[in-house]
């Protein structure tokens, strides 16, 4: 009869005693980070931007900013303490901190990443998320032709900012205006005018950074080789980046865009490929693929950047299977394409470009392909046959070519130019997150994107850093080798990958800036 009490007690105890001392350690941590932080920055730091889990704000502030669903489940590790500084000199404070304690960071801006690595760590605990979205300032110099941007900006303030002074004016980013600025351009950044200008990475010409000692370093002072990183060798590996100096890129007047849906048509499909990245630097003509009532439609939705008369010029020579007309195009100006883009029509309020709030968000899953050779139309079919048995599919198709093709691999990390006809990107959206769910619809997109194995790009099969994949392998805490980290290294960056790990072992040897899929050091130094 003893033994019989006494045992459940112990336990209860056992447990009592576990979580009593996690609460205490998790208060310790958070306490001298905070002592830490007023005593190392140069301007006061209000109690208005640090959040424990014990403030009531605390997982609406956390959660605002994650667009993947997936991500803000409770059984999801949380951070100890969010901290959204409001100075640069805050953020020189947190890296400080993080290295005096040996607290990992996260770096957040717009929200948007895919794996949440910004806000989320899987591989060690405690860790502290330091959210830049009131970095936001933007100064645009028409005359000088170039902006500074602080990464907590979105890319939607950015080009509302940029068509209040010019007309003629634009940057060639993302897609979503809800991209955080710092995040997109870490890894490259590519959008409707990838084909005209290049990535967003492309056109930096300077940057504001807080290195591993904290200080406080621009283009001249951190050197070329940090500055070639940063711009696509990934977010969170190398620096805190504070702001981009970014070189503007003209557009015309009028733009055209247009978007035509085409019912299972493999033969167009053969033909888009063939032809894609070989038109006119001017034009690009993105394909989504999509299940509409288990009915696969490709709808081609394209930008150019001129008028329709000239556009249907340039069809008519290069791609008349698509049949365009003139009453399919719709002339408008730069800016508002961006509206176009996302889903709202061309006369709609700019003011729409100013908001910081998530339009949609849902649990998802994507994957990434590189195509070098068109696809056959037997694999086109059987691809039309795997999106019918997905509820939310969607496959982008992103033509490259152009300008894309005249930039050398090595220009910046970014390798992914010459030879790509296009990117594939497969992604899978629900809105009913459980084990059961979550498991159906990703083992989908992973069965979708092992069955393209044999059309894609090899040695490596090549993936796009700014859409992480953590199936391609995962980082174990404080053990960051080449080895480990070439798994996902040479398909994010090819030939580029041993170049970025020189850089990282000089500028950060201690291996402080680090997450999951985090470029590794030659020798993880430890910190003694």
């Amino acid at each position: 009869m003893i033994s019989i009490n006494i045992f459940p007690s112990i336990y209860i105890l056992s447990i009592f005693l576990l979580v009593s001392a996690t609460l205490t350690t998790s208060f310790s941590i958070q306490n001298n980070f905070i002592k830490c932080l007023s005593i190392n920055s140069h301007v006061s730091i209000p109690s208005t931007t640090i959040f424990t889990p014990n403030n009531s704000s605390f997982t609406t502030i956390l959660d605002s900013r994650a667009e993947n669903l997936r991500l803000t489940e409770p059984s999801v590790p949380k951070p100890v303490l969010l901290f959204t500084p409001l100075k640069e000199s805050h953020v020189q404070a947190a890296v400080i901190c993080s290295k005096k304690l040996g607290i990992n960071i996260r770096f957040r801006s717009g929200g948007h990443d895919f794996e949440g690595l910004s806000y989320v760590s899987f591989i060690e605990k405690p860790f502290v998320v330091i959210d830049l979205a009131n970095l936001r300032s933007i100064s645009v110099d028409i005359k000088k032709e170039t902006a500074w941007v602080q990464v907590g900006a979105t890319f939607g303030e950015v080009y509302y900012s940029i068509a209040e002074k010019s007309k003629v004016h634009g940057f060639p980013a993302g897609f979503c205006p809800s991209v955080g600025v710092g995040g997109l351009i870490t890894g490259g950044g590519y959008g409707s005018m990838l084909r005209k200008y290049g990535l967003a990475a492309d056109n930096v010409v300077d940057a504001l950074i807080v290195d591993a000692n904290g200080r406080l370093l621009n283009r001249k002072s951190m050197g070329e080789d940090l500055f070639w990183a940063i711009r696509g060798g990934g977010g969170g590996s190398f620096a805190a980046i504070l702001s981009w100096k970014i070189k503007l890129v003209a557009v015309p007047e009028t733009v055209t865009v247009f978007t035509v849906t085409r019912n299972q048509d493999t033969k167009l499909l053969y033909r888009w490929q063939q032809v894609v990245d070989k038109l006119d630097d001017n034009l690009q003509i993105r394909v989504l693929m999509l299940n509409n009532n288990e009915t696969v439609i490709t709808t081609y939705s394209a930008l150019f950047l001129g008028g329709t008369d000239r556009l249907l010029q340039v069809l008519q020579v290069s791609f008349p299977e698509l049949g365009l007309t003139r009453a399919d195009c719709i002339e408008t100006s730069w800016i508002r394409s961006v509206l176009y883009f996302n889903n709202h029509p061309v006369n709609a309020s700019l003011e729409i470009l100013r908001s910081r709030r998530f339009f949609h968000r849902f649990y998802y899953k994507s994957k990434v392909d590189y195509v070098q050779e068109p696809i056959p139309e037997m694999a086109l079919e059987e691809l039309q046959k795997r999106v019918l048995e997905e509820e939310n599919p969607v496959i982008v198709w992103t033509p490259y070519g152009g300008m894309m093709s005249r930039i050398s691999e090595s220009e910046t990390p970014f390798p992914h130019r010459k030879g790509n006809i296009f990117k594939f990107h497969y992604f899978v959206c629900w809105l009913d997150g459980n084990d059961e769910n979550d498991a159906r619809h990703m083992n989908w997109v992973r069965s979708l994107y092992s069955y393209m194995t044999p059309y894609v790009s090899k040695s490596p099969r090549a993936a796009y850093v700014n859409y992480k994949d953590l199936d391609l392998g995962i980082n174990k805490r404080g053990n960051t080798s080449l080895i480990q980290a070439t798994s996902w290294g040479l398909k994010y960056f090819k030939g580029n990958f041993k170049r970025l790990v020189k850089v990282k072992t000089k500028v950060d040897p201690h291996n402080l800036f680090r997450h999951e899929q985090s470029i590794p050091t030659f020798g993880l130094k430890r910190k003694r």
